[in-house]
């Protein structure tokens, strides 16, 4: 396993890291959720992300019992958290970012992970109703409080991202420091083009989420959608419109043919394409078995295989087909 530097931060990160959306407490219980977890820790894995609103809280529960039963020494592993959504109803319990919901959800989600911090913590979704100042200085004192150890964003513009770090050097706050966008090959304009002066200019380091978008880069969909995959679940409908999607699946069938000329799976070539991208610090996979971890994992040895004629190759099938 490689690891990288979350953007100009001096942490690392295992380059493939492990996210709990979608299964933990849907596909997954306990078990299998330790399997899978010791399987990519086993493996170099050292970031496991999460969410307060997945599952609506029980995957912060089954990843902090996961963790107490495998008993990992706390400074070997990474854990993360996003607030937004809320778990309540209420004007400050729900589609907020505002001081006092913070302050609640970050002791909750601690609670539930049984942790007395998390390292990462994002702010899940942009919250036009509360000033963005008041935002970074409540993530600011999560920080001093020693609740959280660096924090940033997903799926936040850019520039709003520059505002909350533009405010938080000038007042002499903890700045947020990553990013967390969807990144994959159908989808790509805000990670390659959107943020792009962010890099350089404030040091952005990017946590990518849905390399695979949401399988239909595995390949499995294109004959249909098998029994018990992620686009069966109730409430998990849109999942289900995109990965059964004609157009989609017919490029999908041209980059399995790029796969097996480099030998390996359509999944481990997507995968070792957003790792391609030196912006990315690391690529959130996600499994239901542990078999899955182990293919997921290899894909970083097909990274050294993505030369300049290959990348053409793939530029070439996707053309303007991604958004």
């Amino acid at each position: 396993m490689n690891y990288r530097r979350l953007g100009r931060a001096g942490l690392k990160v295992s380059e493939l890291s492990f996210g709990s959306w979608v299964t933990y407490g849907n596909q997954m219980d306990t078990k299998a959720a330790r399997e899978c977890m010791a399987a990519a820790y086993d493996a170099g894995v050292n970031f496991f992300d999460n969410a307060e609103v997945y599952a609506l809280g029980q995957s912060e529960t089954i990843m902090g019992k996961v963790i107490k039963e495998l008993g990992w020494p706390r400074q070997k592993y990474l854990v993360s958290t996003k607030f937004f959504w809320g778990l309540e109803k209420g004007p400050n319990e729900r589609n907020t970012l505002n001081r006092k919901y913070l302050h609640h959800a970050i002791n909750g989600s601690l609670a539930r992970f049984g942790l007395d911090y998390v390292d990462l913590v994002f702010c899940h979704r942009p919250d036009p109703n509360t000033p963005i100042e008041e935002t970074v200085w409540a993530m600011h004192d999560m920080i001093a409080q020693g609740k959280a150890l660096y924090w940033g964003t997903s799926e936040w513009s850019a520039g709003d991202i520059r505002a909350a770090w533009e405010i938080a050097e000038r007042h002499h706050l903890h700045k947020p420091i990553m990013e967390q966008p969807q990144y994959n090959l159908f989808h790509r304009k805000r990670v390659e083009q959107e943020y792009s002066r962010l890099y350089g200019d404030i040091g952005l380091g990017l946590t990518t989420w849905s390399p695979l978008a949401s399988g239909l880069l595995t390949g499995k969909y294109r004959s249909g959608v098998p029994a018990g995959s992620r686009a069966t679940l109730e409430n998990y409908g849109f999942i289900k419109d995109l990965v059964v999607d004609p157009g989609k699946n017919a490029i999908v069938a041209e980059l399995a043919k790029v796969a097996g000329d480099l030998d390996c799976s359509v999944a481990q070539l997507s995968l070792a394409w957003c790792l391609k991208n030196p912006a990315v610090s690391t690529v959130i996979t996600g499994a239901s078995r542990p078999t899955q971890v182990v293919e997921n994992m290899l894909a970083a040895q097909v990274v050294t295989k993505l030369g300049e004629d290959v990348m053409t190759r793939i530029e070439s099938i996707f053309k303007d087909r991604f958004d």
